[in-house]
């Protein structure tokens, strides 16, 4: 939902940012791969017991993540950076779930639960922009929700830095998540049919 309506707000620093890289002959895939390391970084971060400085590189890899898209709509885009993006993506979600399992594993369930959320929700996702005909400023439909990148940032964000209610803010995400993939498959009926 953020990335969607409040991304405007944003992108005039995006934009400033993705040129610069561009001026250095910076490809949108390296910085699509920048974006992964420091997504990764995040989690290593978190389970070394620096939690702060891990949310610090998990907002810096989704930065990077909105610059490498800017960048790719400003040069051409290719199939192939649009599946790294998205497996990046997800590498990083997972990295994050794995790290606080590690550390937190009486909160395994809701992490499995969360788990399958994104599944879900991302299924739907990738589904619906693999077969719908409509196109947007992405490479393929981008399926609005509830839930988008911003928001599992925030979530990921309240999950790594207050461990006391670490269990309701993964059931709070798990829910958000499975809300956004009925959202998705909602909207994939009304498109599709």
């Amino acid at each position: 939902m953020l990335d969607t309506h409040a991304r405007k707000y944003v992108q005039p620093s995006i934009e400033k940012t993705a040129s610069f890289f561009l001026k250095k002959n910076r490809t949108p895939d390296q910085i699509t791969i920048l974006a992964l390391a420091a997504g990764i970084t995040t989690s290593v971060f978190y389970v070394l017991g620096y939690p702060l400085i891990g949310v610090l590189f998990l907002w810096l890899s989704g930065y990077l993540d909105a610059v490498d898209g800017t960048m790719a709509r400003h040069t051409k885009t290719s199939p192939f950076g649009t599946v790294m993006d998205i497996t990046f993506d997800r590498i990083v979600e997972i990295g994050m779930i794995v790290a606080i399992a590690y550390i937190h594993p009486e909160v395994i369930w809701p992490l499995l639960l969360l788990s399958v959320s994104i599944i879900i929700s991302m299924t739907i996702f990738l589904v619906v922009g693999a077969v719908s005909e409509q196109a947007g400023i992405k490479s393929f439909y981008y399926q609005a929700g509830l839930a988008e990148r911003t928001e599992g940032f925030i979530l990921f964000t309240i999950m790594l830095l207050f461990p006391d209610i670490l269990v309701w803010s993964t059931l709070l995400f798990f829910a958000v998540e499975l809300f956004t993939g009925i959202q998705r498959f909602a909207e994939a009926k009304r498109i599709l049919q």
